[in-house]
């Protein structure tokens, strides 16, 4: 049995951009990419913590240390510039792969700087 678990994601980024007729769906700066262990053309689901939109879209590469986060084509109909969204990834995993799997988490300031990293979350308390 395969279990569907968060492989990597960027907490609360700020959308830079919102390009209607742009070719390809969310350009993020290499940079986080790379530190998220995420991929160009992979899928991602956003969901946008100011208006509440949820959906699903794929990656394309922007500029290193540029800190875009541009929502392109259809997605710039979900986003406003400035909106805080979070971009998740997931994966399939074996039994034997989940019990060494640490997700990378990147938390990100509203500039889109990385606040840090970590592959664990708190326990959320009553």
């Amino acid at each position: 049995m395969l279990s569907n678990m968060l492989k990597g994601k960027l907490h609360m980024a700020s959308v830079t951009h919102a390009e209607l007729w742009y070719d390809g769906s969310c350009a993020i700066d290499s940079n986080l990419l790379d530190l998220a262990g995420l991929r160009e053309f992979e899928q991602i689901d956003i969901y946008n913590v100011n208006n509440g939109e949820r959906f699903t879209t794929y990656i394309i590469r922007g500029e290193a240390g540029s800190g875009i986060i541009s929502m392109n084509g259809a997605a710039a109909r979900k986003c406003q510039v400035g909106d805080r969204v979070i971009i998740a990834t997931y994966a399939q995993y074996t039994e034997e792969e989940l019990a060494r799997h640490k997700p990378k988490l990147v938390y990100l300031n509203p500039d889109n700087t990385v606040e840090r990293s970590t592959n664990t979350i708190p326990v959320q308390a009553a």
